[in-house]
Formats: structure tokens, sequence, C-alpha cells
């Protein structure tokens, strides 16, 4: 239904054909640039920094979520801090990483990584802190030690959790990335787009935004497909197998 509208749209001049060229425009330009070079090294370029950002993002949040949520007295003393970091835009932050990094993939890297950290973080936290009390007491009152707990209870319990986290992180990353690369230049699909929008190509400008939307949604499919294989277990999934 979208994609007819869009076709219909600028050909019945609802939108300005000049700007919104129709669909079909836009999915042949699409085709044709998946056989050239310089297209896959802009895709690669972003999804260098999407994934390097987002595994270095998972490792420190789910690592820290857990010791935040594992311990009263150090969720009370960081709450300050991240309420005050958290709202903090990562696009507000990249002349900073040009001064630091220069335009390079370390640049988008790290713009990735203090973006995505924070939902991750949360639902880490949340996941712990949300752990039944009574499934931990159960365990020691058996004689699990407090490693024992951790691996049998809490983190199975605050998977899930930590799952949507990372589910949100990974389109989250892709946007940062693809935005970093619009304003501060480098190699990559923002790039990409901005050249083609100051050549006047509004036809590879929108294939290239096609291109960006559907590398997240692609992303995202994996993500939950793996989400549901790893976490099978979990009643939240169960109906989701078949």
């Amino acid at each position: 239904m979208a994609l007819a509208i869009w076709e219909i749209a600028p050909r019945l001049e609802l939108v300005p054909s000049n700007f919104v060229p129709p669909a079909s425009h836009v999915l042949a330009e699409f085709v044709a640039m998946l056989v050239t070079a310089p297209f896959w090294a802009d895709v690669q370029s972003t999804m260098l920094a999407w994934g390097v950002g987002l595994a270095i993002a998972m490792v420190a949040a789910v690592a820290a979520g857990i010791l935040i949520g594992s311990n009263v007295y150090a969720y009370r003393a960081t709450r300050f801090l991240i309420e005050f970091l958290r709202p903090i835009p990562a696009v507000a932050l990249i002349p900073l990483a040009v001064l630091i990094f220069g335009i390079t993939t370390d640049m988008k890297v790290f713009l990735v990584v203090f973006a995505t950290f924070w939902p991750i973080l949360f639902q880490a936290v949340y996941g712990v802190r949300e752990t039944d009390s009574v499934a931990r007491d159960t365990a020691r009152s058996f004689g699990f030690t407090r490693a024992e707990v951790f691996w049998h209870v809490t983190l199975p319990s605050a998977a899930p959790s930590i799952a949507t986290g990372i589910r949100l992180a990974s389109a989250l990353a892709i946007v940062i990335a693809v935005t970093a690369e619009l304003i501060a230049g480098g190699p990559g699909l923002g790039t990409a787009i901005l050249s083609a929008q100051s050549a006047g190509s509004n036809v590879r400008m929108y294939a290239l935004i096609f291109a960006a939307g559907l590398l997240s949604y692609i992303t995202g499919f994996l993500i939950v497909a793996l989400e549901r294989r790893l976490l099978r277990w979990h009643p939240s999934h169960r109906e989701a197998v078949v």
C-alpha cells in the first residue's frame, strides 16, 4: 500500500515529482546500485561502525547493568550520573568526536557506542532488578553460591529485557552512523546521500535512503530471529517457535 501511494502521488502531482520521484524510479536505481562497487564500499563503512559500536556497547552496558542492578548501593551512586548523561543526544557530540578522532570510522564508532549504551544499560538494570526475589532466596536455600544464583536465576530472568535493549539499540546504531556521516562526512551511506542531494540526483538520494532503511530492517529481523532462537525456552518466546 505504501509503495502504491508512493508511486501514484508523484505521477498525479499530489506531491512535486521533481522532489519526490515515483517508487518505481527509486527501486530501479536501487537495483542498479547493487552491482556497483562504490555502493557496497559505503555499505561496508556504515555497517562496520554499526557492528563495532554495537558490540562494544553491548559488552560494556550489559556488564555495567548487571553490576548496577545487582547492588543497591551502586544503583543509588550512579543514578544521578546516568540520568544526567542519558538525555544528551549523540549527534550533539559530533564536534567533540571529530576533534578527538577526526573524520574516521573511530569517530562513528564512538558516537554509536554512546548512543546505544544507554538503552542496553537501562534494560539490563531493569531486568536484574526485576528478578524474582523468591526465586533467588529459594536458590540460596538449596545451597547455591552467589555465582550459581547469578548464572541460573538472575541472568536467565534478565535475558529477555537485555535482548529488548539490544534490539532497540541496533536500529538506533544505524541511524547514528548514517547521521554522523551526513553531518561530519567520511565514507558511508550518509555521505553518499548528501553527495546525491548536492548533485541534484533525487532518485539516487531516495535509493540510498531506501538502502539505509532496508539495512535497518534486515539487521532488526536477524536480531529478532537470533533472540527467538536463544530465548526459545522463555515463556514470552514459546508461542513464536514453530
